[in-house]
């Protein structure tokens, strides 16, 4: 099976918005763990540039690399897959996360905490849920925080696999089925109308809360495109659609992204004048197709280069997972340490998104070269080299 170089760019390039958005989230006035002084409304026009689609786009190829995953050796496939995501997720939130709750409460509990980072650790492995703000709303502990990916993706995976278990004759059936329909415009109208069903009927009833639980609105747009990737992962004629239309697609992303800024930013609406809820169902479903046509003209872009590959593609193809693990705790740590030298916001950003990268990049090169580390971070062990033959009579 050849491997898909175009996918591997577009996770890198979608690692590295993961970064910049969750920079950007210490300086918009939306809630997060941390916070600017100098937070403000300003960003987040720039923020909204990938908020529809950037999660949608990972779960997307991670259908894919399912789909490859399975065709490539589906016997212990479970076993695999389960290691390689819930055992950094435990990991994740026993040591890479309790970082970012804490100094969540050191800056966000009314009256700040000053009983010291061991204290709280305890109480973080004790499920402590008295860490309540003014507004009444409790800290959830322990928590898994920007890990909540991994658990989604694993029972997305499950549910793959479910399908693979089919008869050879359904499955093909299916797959044939999906591919008929996203052939041509419909690789972009039915995605479209299926995430914007999804909005309309689901985001206003279920608050997207990375729970799992009860997140039924995200469960429906994220399982609707892992799927989606699952299926057409291997139809030539679904990514040949995507790369003659892509520049369609960007132009509907484009004017559907420029509608929702400007009837939230700069339309003048505000708590005492709101959106018309008339207007909000048609900004829900523009939502919806900036989400799809966003991701259509990425992949329509990147499919032109799924045969280019380079020695730095895949090292940083690797690095991925962990950076993903260890970039937000990096993130919230560095902000508050930052915080009380008062650089000037612009110049503090981008000393965080350059930091960041380089920490990230630093501890893999070390956790690429310890082998009880890698497991940790979502990597395979390092396969044993062959044996070496003996000398018989002087030659091998």
């Amino acid at each position: 099976m050849q491997r898909r170089h175009d996918l591997d760019r577009v996770r890198v390039f979608a690692f590295c918005l993961l970064v910049l958005y969750h920079v950007g989230m210490y300086y918009v006035s939306w809630g997060w763990h941390v916070k600017s002084p100098a937070a403000s409304t300003t960003p987040e026009p720039f923020m909204l540039l990938t908020s529809p689609w950037r999660m949608s786009l990972l779960f997307l190829v991670s259908g894919v690399a399912t789909a490859f995953m399975l065709r490539g050796s589906a016997a212990g496939f479970v076993r695999r897959r389960s290691r390689q995501l819930l055992l950094p997720l435990l990991f994740g939130m026993l040591v890479i996360v309790p970082p970012q709750a804490y100094l969540q409460v050191v800056e966000q509990l009314p009256g700040g905490y000053s009983d010291g980072a061991l204290d709280f650790y305890g109480k973080y492995l004790g499920a402590y849920q008295g860490f309540c703000g003014s507004d009444g709303k409790c800290l959830v502990l322990p928590t898994w925080n920007h890990l909540w990916f991994l658990p989604y993706l694993w029972c997305y995976t499950l549910l793959a696999w479910l399908l693979w278990l089919l008869p050879a004759p359904a499955l093909a059936a299916l797959r044939d089925g999906t591919a008929r329909l996203l052939q041509g415009w419909g690789a972009l109208l039915l995605p479209v109308l299926l995430l914007a069903a999804a909005r309309l009927l689901l985001a206003a009833r279920f608050e997207q809360t990375h729970a799992l639980v009860d997140d039924w609105y995200n469960h429906a747009q994220y399982a609707s495109v892992f799927l989606i990737g699952f299926m057409v992962a291997f139809n030539e004629g679904f990514w040949l659609s995507l790369q003659r239309l892509r520049w369609p697609a960007l132009l509907l992303a484009a004017a559907s992204y420029a509608l929702l800024v400007h009837t939230w930013y700069f339309a003048g609406h505000d708590e005492t004048h709101p959106v018309p809820e008339a207007l909000r169902q048609w900004l829900r479903a523009a939502w919806a197709l900036d989400q799809w046509c966003a991701i259509a003209a990425l992949l329509g872009f990147a499919y032109r280069w799924r045969d280019v590959d380079s020695p730095l593609l895949r090292y940083l193809s690797l690095a991925v997972f962990p950076l993903y693990i260890l970039h937000q705790t990096v993130i919230v740590v560095l902000a508050h340490a930052l915080k009380p030298l008062h650089i000037p916001a612009t110049a503090e950003a981008v000393l965080l998104v350059v930091a960041t990268f380089a920490l990230c990049l630093g501890a893999y090169a070390l956790i690429r070269r310890v082998d009880w580390l890698r497991p940790l971070f979502g990597l395979r062990p390092v396969a044993p080299a062959p044996p070496v033959p003996a000398l018989v009579d002087g030659r091998r």
